[in-house]
């Protein structure tokens, strides 16, 4: 059995886990439960919050959100709580991984930003206040989620440095280059002006 603390073992184990644990695709199951059917044929299709909120089932949304973040916050926690903080910064990059790849879905997955905000959460609850209130502006002002994300994402390796956190920039940099990959064809509706906005349905 690999070693739970430190060293390669302990990284790939910690990996491991939090990707099978990013990898849960908490939209199909809450679009089930709540009598939407499949998620895949309902709007652009992802399997996150934001679409799950077209359908205009905004509890669904809502437990779709809270456990996407979840399963984040939890992937780093555990590491935290047997191992250091290298781990915990492998767990949540791969819990994000596991999300936006799941191997249940043929890896196919979702943009990954509530799983990002949980990571957040995991390795550093200031950071995670402050890129909250900044995607919250951000989304309050554009009126678009994919907008908010990607600015709160390209934000948040300064949020690391400037609390105090600058060993956790390196793996803030990775989050963000995944999310601003998962979110190649927003960016470029951004461009042309096409961009859907908050709880709009397709």
């Amino acid at each position: 059995m690999p070693e739970l603390t430190s060293g390669f073992g302990a990284f790939a184990l910690w990996g491991l886990l939090g990707y099978l644990l990013g990898s849960v695709p908490f939209g199909m199951i809450s679009a089930r439960l709540f009598g939407l059917g499949n998620l895949r044929d309902i709007g652009s299709g992802n399997i996150g919050a934001t679409n799950v909120l077209r359908t205009g089932n905004k509890a669904a949304a809502a437990t779709t959100l809270l456990f996407d973040a979840g399963k984040g916050a939890l992937a780093v926690l555990l590491a935290g709580s047997f191992a250091g903080d290298d781990s915990q910064q492998i767990a949540g990059v791969m819990a994000l991984v596991g999300h936006c790849f799941p191997i249940w879905l043929s890896f196919k997955g979702g943009k990954g930003v509530a799983t990002f905000f949980g990571v957040l959460l995991g390795l550093a609850w200031p950071v995670f206040l402050v890129c909250g209130a900044a995607w919250l502006i951000t989304a309050a002002i554009g009126r678009m989620s994919s907008l908010a994300a990607l600015i709160t994402t390209a934000f948040s390796p300064l949020a690391f440095l400037s609390l105090g956190y600058p060993s956790m920039v390196l793996a803030s940099v990775i989050l963000a280059i995944l999310i601003f990959w998962r979110h190649s064809e927003n960016i470029q509706r951004l461009r042309n002006g096409t961009e859907s906005k908050i709880g709009q349905k397709s």
